[in-house]
């Protein structure tokens, strides 16, 4: 068993320590005490987030502030506190923390019915709305310029002027449809300047794998993977899960006629969104949230066909040229917005 689990204050000592989960950036354990109580160990990706106390300065704050309204271990994620103090322990093998098990719950990585993305849209809501008080200054950058449109821009630009690998060639038609789109790139961040926007505090990774679901019920606990938990715009929130769910075919689906956005599924995620946190927006907020959706999955796309140009070093690939085919799933998703766009904004003006 690694030696961290046994360096956090849980009920009863541990008897087990299994790997758990399919994530991709930290490793996760399940740890299980001998009086059956069950926890999440992680091993923080030092790599990706290199300032752990401050990492974890934000997700301290911001479960603390949620349980000050939702005082129920399954409905927040709760850290368990190391022996030592603090919120994580470092040791010869890296960073740890841990977390209380989210008992008698699922995570669903595709919504098995439109109830469940429906319940997502209701979990982010509801997150936005209990953090609507809470100082979005007060926390940390942990990724800088993570959902900085314009900065993702001029990183593909950039890669396409080096063209290190020599695959610009393959690759002319998605780079011409971004340099047609460059102007939308600072339509978000204009408005933040203008002010017109506020910044709040946003999840900035609101995949339906990020949601725990009751087992039986189906409906939503709690919001989990805090660590990209920052400063944002709600319309950023709202679009990367309309990126992801809303489409009708997988992030790497290679044929095209297969992929689009459904106005269906677009709409029952804007339902139980607004339902609990239109009061806490305001109308600007609110009316660019269809753009925040064609935004976030234009800017994912760069970022593929960026990560395609330099050699694959950030997104994990199965395939020399995965990483192109998931650029051009999401340039169709951004087609397919761009002529719903009407009837996008005409669903979100109804709730």
């Amino acid at each position: 068993m690694k030696n961290a689990c046994f360096e956090f204050k849980t009920h009863g000592t541990p008897v087990s320590c299994e790997r758990y989960g399919n994530g991709h950036i930290n490793e996760t354990y399940l740890v299980i005490t001998d009086t059956g109580t069950w926890y999440i160990l992680q091993k923080i990706n030092h790599n990706v987030f290199k300032d752990v106390a401050g990492l974890m300065h934000n997700i301290s704050s911001v479960t603390k502030h949620l349980y000050s309204q939702t005082p129920d271990p399954r409905r927040v994620l709760t850290i368990v506190e190391p022996k030592s103090g603090g919120t994580y322990i470092q040791d010869s093998e890296g960073y740890w923390r841990m977390y209380v098990f989210v008992t008698d719950s699922i995570c669903l990585e595709r919504p098995e019915s439109p109830k469940d993305f429906f319940s997502s849209a209701v979990a982010f809501g509801a997150f936005q709305n209990q953090l609507s008080g809470f100082d979005a200054a007060s926390l940390n950058e942990t990724i800088k310029d993570f959902h900085n449109t314009p900065r993702r821009f001029l990183n593909l630009k950039k890669a396409i002027e080096e063209d290190k690998l020599g695959r610009a060639k393959t690759c002319q038609r998605e780079i011409d449809f971004c340099m047609q789109r460059e102007e939308i790139c600072s339509f978000m961040t204009d408005l933040l300047d203008k002010g017109e926007l506020k910044l709040r505090v946003t999840h900035n990774d609101t995949k339906l794998n990020n949601v725990m679901l009751d087992s039986k019920t189906r409906e939503p606990l709690c919001v989990i993977d805090l660590d990209t938990v920052m400063p944002g715009l709600a319309a950023n929130d709202f679009g990367d899960s309309i990126r992801f769910g809303a489409s009708t075919a997988k992030e790497d689906e290679e044929d095209l006629s297969k992929v689009n956005m459904s106005l269906e599924l677009y709409e029952s995620y804007t339902k139980g969104f607004l339902q609990e946190c239109k009061q806490a927006l305001n109308e600007r907020e609110i009316e660019t949230l269809p753009m925040g959706a064609l935004l976030m999955t234009h800017e994912c796309g760069m970022r593929f066909l960026t990560d395609y140009l330099e050699g694959d070093t950030y997104f994990r690939i199965h395939r020399p040229d995965h990483n192109l085919i998931r650029c051009r799933t999401q340039f169709k998703l951004v087609e397919d917005m761009e002529h719903k766009m009407g009837d996008m904004q005409k669903i979100t003006e109804k709730y």
